[in-house]
Formats: C-alpha cells, sequence, structure tokens
C-alpha cells in the first residue's frame, strides 16, 4: 500500500479486542459491554479489570485487584522531593509525564523486556500495571497541594480510587455523590479504542520499552489540544463567549474562519458522543442536589450544542467527550488546568490493557512513508555556493 492518507484516516493499525466504537449508531463498549451499562453499575476498579483481564471478574478476583491498588498508592519519597522542585507554574501533565518517567527508577522491572518478540510473564505484566494505575491518581492529587506550597496528604488504603483521589485533593471526607460522580467519569475516561494516545502505546510498546517510558509517551500525546486537552480549552471557549445570547454570533464567525469549536465533532462518531450523553446529565444531577442553580456554562454551552447541531448536524459534528467534562469537573470544584490529568488517570487503565495486549503478539511499528524531497544530487563544497 503505498497512498498516503493524513493522520492515517480509516487505516487499520493493529487487531484488538479490547474496545469497540460505532460510529454511527453512537455506540461505544468495553470487551463487548456497553459504555451504558458500565457506567450504571460497575466502579472504576471493576472496569479496569474488565479491560486488562477480557472478562468480568468474580468478586475475589475484584476483591484481590483492588486491595493491591490500594496497598500501592503510596509515592517513595525521592519522587515526592523531585516534584518539590518542579516549577509551580508547571501544568499537571508536565508533571505527570516526568513524574511516571522517573518512578522506574524506583520500581525497575524490565526483566520480561529483554529484546525477545514476546512477553509472556503475566504476572510481571499485572505487576507493572497495578504499580503504574496506582500511582497515577496519587501523582495528580500531590500535585494539586505541592504546586501550592503545602506538602500532599498521605493516600489511604480505606478508601476507593474515586474517593482516595477526592480526599487528596481537598483533605476533606469525600463526598458520596462527587465520589461516586468522579467513579463515573473515570469509567467513561478509561478507554477508546486506538486513538493518538493509545497508538503512541503501541509503537513504544512494540520496542519493548519499559511500561513506564509507554505510559509517558502517552501522557506527552494526551496532553495536546487536539486530544485529551480539550476540555480545558472547551471551558476557556465558554468563559470567552460569556454569555449564552452571544454563543450562535461566536460559532458563526468560527465558522467562517475555518477554527476549532472545541469539544465539538469526533473522528469515529457522526452522532453524539455516548459519554457526552452521561457527562450532561451527571451534571445537571450534581446542579439539582445542590439546589438547582443554573451554570452559567452549562447554560452556555447547552446553546452552543444546539446552533452547531443547526449548523453542522448533516456533518455528524456533535458534541465529544470533551464538551461536558470540563463543565462537570469545574462544578465539583477540581481546577481547570488539572482536567487532562484526571482523563490521563483514567485512560491508563485502557493504555495498560493495550500495552499487554501488544506484548502478547509483538513486531516493532515500522511504518513507510511518502518521500517528496530532492532526487538524487552532488554535494556542493561550500566556497562553491
Amino acid at each position: 500500500m503505498s497512498e498516503y492518507l493524513p493522520g492515517l484516516a480509516g487505516v487499520p493499525a493493529t487487531k484488538s479486542n479490547i474496545s469497540d466504537i460505532d460510529g454511527e449508531k453512537g455506540i461505544l463498549t468495553y470487551r463487548g459491554y456497553s459504555i451504558e451499562e458500565l457506567a450504571k453499575n460497575s466502579t472504576f476498579e471493576e472496569t479496569a479489570l474488565l479491560l486488562l483481564d477480557g472478562e468480568l471478574p468474580t468478586a475475589a478476583a475484584l476483591s484481590d485487584f483492588d486491595e493491591q491498588l490500594r496497598e500501592n498508592r503510596r509515592v517513595k519519597f525521592h519522587i515526592r522531593g523531585m516534584m518539590k522542585n518542579l516549577p509551580d507554574s508547571g501544568h499537571p501533565m508536565e508533571m505527570l509525564q516526568t513524574a511516571i518517567s522517573s518512578i522506574g527508577m524506583y520500581h525497575p522491572g524490565n526483566e520480561c523486556l529483554t529484546g525477545s518478540d514476546t512477553c509472556t510473564d503475566l504476572n510481571y505484566v499485572h505487576n507493572m500495571t497495578v504499580t503504574i494505575l496506582a500511582h497515577m491518581g496519587t501523582l495528580v492529587a500531590m500535585w494539586e497541594h505541592i504546586r501550592n506550597g503545602y506538602d500532599p496528604l498521605p493516600p489511604r488504603t480505606d478508601l476507593s480510587y474515586a474517593e482516595n483521589m477526592l480526599f487528596m485533593f481537598t483533605g476533606k471526607e469525600p463526598d458520596p455523590l462527587l465520589a461516586e460522580i468522579l467513579d463515573v467519569c473515570l469509567i467513561l475516561h478509561a478507554e477508546h479504542t486506538t486513538n493518538a494516545s493509545t497508538f503512541s502505546v503501541l509503537v513504544n510498546a512494540s520496542t519493548l520499552a519499559s511500561p513506564y517510558s509507554v505510559i509517558a509517551a502517552a501522557i506527552g500525546a494526551l496532553s495536546g489540544p487536539l486530544h485529551g486537552g480539550a476540555n480545558q480549552r472547551v471551558l476557556e471557549m465558554l468563559e470567552k463567549i460569556g454569555s449564552p445570547d452571544k454563543a450562535e454570533t461566536y460559532v458563526d464567525k468560527r465558522l467562517a474562519n475555518k477554527e476549532v469549536i472545541w469539544g465539538m465533532g469526533h473522528r469515529e462518531y457522526k452522532t453524539k458522543d455516548p459519554r457526552a450523553k452521561i457527562l450532561q446529565k451527571l451534571v445537571t444531577r450534581l446542579i439539582a442536589a445542590r439546589g438547582g442553580d443554573a451554570n452559567p456554562m452549562l447554560e452556555i454551552a447547552t446553546r452552543v450544542e444546539q446552533v452547531v447541531e443547526d449548523r453542522l448536524a448533516e456533518k455528524g459534528v456533535y458534541p465529544n467527550v470533551d464538551f461536558y467534562s470540563g463543565i462537570l469537573y469545574q462544578e465539583m470544584g477540581i481546577p481547570a488546568d488539572q482536567f487532562t490529568a484526571i482523563f490521563a488517570v483514567s485512560r491508563a487503565a485502557g493504555w495498560l490493557a493495550h500495552w499487554r495486549e501488544q506484548l502478547g503478539d509483538n513486531r516493532i511499528f515500522r511504518p513507510t512513508q511518502v518521500y517528496t524531497g530532492e532526487s538524487l544530487r552532488g554535494y556542493t563544497k561550500i566556497d562553491e555556493r
């Protein structure tokens, strides 16, 4: 195949049985289970184990996995000390990428990645997965205190993954409703087929790089505004619009200038992202639980969605997962620049599932290119140029 397709659009890069998307119908499934069912019935811990092992776990298996995550939340003081020396203004995603890369120096374990084509030691894969996944939430929550000049709170083993993150963020006992909502958000963001960050996992995994390097590369890809960073951009866009009555003018101007409307449209979906529907309901639920005072950002977002649907529905442009997630996190009191870091915490489950799948049938990625440069030519000496 020699045809060049920008962005590898529509080009299969791997075989996977982890997740699937029906973009025409707006269906997302993890291992065959719809995202709606998982959001309603599962937990992040159970969903993560489903993604990793392929089946819904037994109660005993889930309890064991949950305990392993709880027992591995602590971060070595060397990492904490390094984080204290990072610039306060550093973005949480930059911190997270740096910290995850560094953890590999204190939790070595590349014995399975020695140059062979496959790694079949599932105990090694499982242990690395637990270490990384358990640390992700701790690191993000720690950074909120460190960058504000305070010592981070130690993680607790008596709390669920979502509860512990909220506790470490605020220092308060986690509100049950907020913990439930965060847990659903972690489920929604955990996996989404072969997107840009997941593709970076496959490429790096195929070289037999350490899992810490693999996840660090994925974090870098997710940080971009055209990928995970879009949720923060959505909130900035809504704040710039200012009020619902200005939404139509803003959207029309952006369309006329062929500019991005953050949180709108998706390469895969030709209808509204099923995760966006769930997130929108969660925002409404949280606002109602707090007395029903309208969130101005939600009102503006609703109007933007109406205008975009009126203009672009025939082109299949609808809200994606980023459109309402930022509003929800803001309503929960989470700083805007932490939105994508929380996304990364969740997506680590899917990344690690793809890392495991790649190792199971590995071949190093080596795509070709369409060369557009000069043909063979002779060298001209510097005094003759």
